[in-house]
């Protein structure tokens, strides 16, 4: 597996100064913040697949100790967001073909569920939260070309927030897992996906669910996703892409 960088990891007795001063000024980050953080760098595309997550570089970005940028790593791990590798360190995941393919499978399977708990017990409320996060979207989409690290974020977050409407906890972060690690697979597969088109079928997909189809939303939903798996270059080489982590984490 290809990664961003071939530079060993810190030894021992170069690493534990650097680890000493954190810890004496670990005041700063907590382990969720950290690994929200990095997650976000991630979903951003700031955090490209294979980037190698080094512990004292990330100590010295929240001015923790490595024990808590481990505590992190670990949480992300869990995630499926990065690869712990034994005597070699963190990676930011490089999920497989395969792997892609599941994702967006299983992604069809849960999300039809959240479509239909989402039509049998949405409020008007959860439709105004809805429909006020396309018009994000459009606001989004419509800024300068600095913003398109967030798009898929903000893209993705409408799936999340659909399923957080239906109060089912554990779905929803199940879902939330699969959108991000969704994020992952369009950047490392050279996704084509017009975010334009992907706000829209958002639209047409609620204007449905109020009409109260069923049917019709979940197939909406379906079609929505599987045009975006289409969009893969799914069978082409991986990159390997270097770039500073701190650089990038405080962009």
């Amino acid at each position: 597996m290809p990664r961003a960088s071939s530079k060993p990891p810190a030894s021992p007795a170069t690493a534990a100064p650097a680890e000493n001063g954190a810890a004496a000024a670990d005041k700063g980050s907590s382990i969720e913040s950290i690994a929200q953080d990095i997650a976000t760098a991630i979903v951003e595309k700031r955090l490209p697949p294979g980037t190698w997550l080094r512990e004292e570089a990330l100590g010295r970005v929240y001015s923790v100790s490595r024990t808590k940028v481990r505590a992190a790593l670990l949480m992300l791990s869990k995630d499926k967001l990065i690869e712990m590798i034994p005597d070699k360190g963190a990676f930011v995941s490089q999920p497989t073909v395969q792997e892609a393919r599941e994702v967006f499978a299983v992604r069809r399977i849960l999300e039809s569920e959240v479509v239909r708990l989402f039509i049998a017990q949405a409020r008007p409320r959860d439709y105004q939260v809805l429909e006020q996060h396309v018009k994000f979207e459009r606001a989004a989409l419509r800024q300068s070309p600095a913003m398109g690290t967030v798009r898929e974020k903000v893209l993705g977050d409408f799936h999340v927030a659909l399923a957080e409407a239906t109060g089912n906890h554990t779905l929803t972060e199940l879902v939330r897992e699969l959108v991000a690690r969704s994020s992952l697979i369009a950047m490392l597969y050279h996704s084509s996906n017009d975010p334009h088109c992907s706000s829209d079928e958002h639209s047409d997909f609620l204007r449905i669910c109020r009409k109260g189809d069923v049917q019709g939303a979940v197939a909406c939903m379906t079609d929505h996703l599987e045009r975006i798996e289409a969009s893969l270059e799914l069978g082409t080489d991986k990159p390997d892409r270097q770039l500073d982590l701190v650089k990038a984490l405080l962009a």
